[in-house]
């Protein structure tokens, strides 16, 4: 067959949930680029596959990329994993299938292992609309505008930041239901459910470790126009302006109370 690129999904925890149709991609690849070749070894020692890997990360996805395409060009194809679940979700793999498809190289993606999907399961939260976000915005505006989305959220978030990106949704919505998945499939599994309020005081003490995917219920109707507001106002204090003028002048604006701003503001740490 011509040179091609095979997206290969990997197991986002337990080693068992690998498909057999990318175990058989990886043993019929010429070469199989991951992230870390030490963490993709551990997989392929435990199936008994013979690769041969290359690293592509972050860091020279552009120039190994090139030698990637180069190599599908002359017949080669070659696997893409990641170190966990889908490359290219929140992982490196955009500059080289941008490149295949630029040069006009075949790209086949197997189904396999998704955190993102297997939390919104597992949150037990409305999935028939839902938004991937990637990790969760550092910046205060940016993250109090997500509050204001109407479909279910999917997004990472380090261990370190969850409980006050929990304190900043229950700011604006403490009865928001949301669920913390936590190890997905690994031997220390965890799921827990509530409100905003509720797991913003579980998971205040920061004591928090793995990895974690947050799932949040939608907002109500209406509630983008008051997020809005909040990142507006947000703005204006980062720009020097007091909360409490800024929140009025906010509020003349969109009509959203002006105490409901200040609120808010303060409580997410604007």
């Amino acid at each position: 067959m011509s040179g091609r690129l095979v997206v290969c999904p990997t197991p986002i925890g337990n080693l068992e949930d690998v498909t057999l149709r990318v175990l058989s991609a990886l043993r019929d690849a010429d070469v199989v680029a991951c992230e870390d070749t030490r963490r993709t070894r551990v997989l392929l020692d435990r199936y008994g596959v013979s690769a041969t890997l290359v690293s592509y990360h972050e860091h020279n996805e552009r120039v190994r990329a090139v030698d990637l395409v180069a190599r599908m060009r002359d017949g080669a194809v070659v696997a893409l994993v990641s170190d966990a679940g889908m490359p290219l979700v929140s992982d490196p793999g955009y500059v080289l299938v941008e490149a295949c498809v630029a040069a006009g190289l075949a790209v086949e993606v197997l189904p396999g292992p998704s955190a993102a999907l297997a939390a919104l399961v597992a949150s037990a939260l409305p999935a028939e609309r839902w938004r991937f976000v990637g990790f969760v915005p550092r910046k205060a505006a940016e993250r109090s505008a997500l509050w204001g989305v109407e479909e279910t959220l999917v997004a990472f978030e380090s261990p370190k930041r969850v409980g006050a990106t929990l304190a900043s949704l229950a700011a604006v919505d403490p009865e928001r239901p949301a669920a913390v998945c936590r190890e997905l499939t690994k031997i220390h599994e965890e799921v827990v459910r509530g409100s905003a309020a509720e797991l913003a005081e579980r998971f205040s003490s920061g004591d928090v470790r793995g990895e974690i995917v947050l799932v949040v219920g939608g907002a109500a109707a209406g509630s983008a126009d008051r997020a809005r507001a909040l990142e507006a106002l947000e703005a204006l204090v980062e720009a020097g302006a007091r909360v409490r003028p800024a929140a009025a002048v906010v509020a003349q604006l969109t009509g959203v109370s002006a105490n409901e701003l200040y609120r808010s503001s303060r409580s997410s740490g604007g």
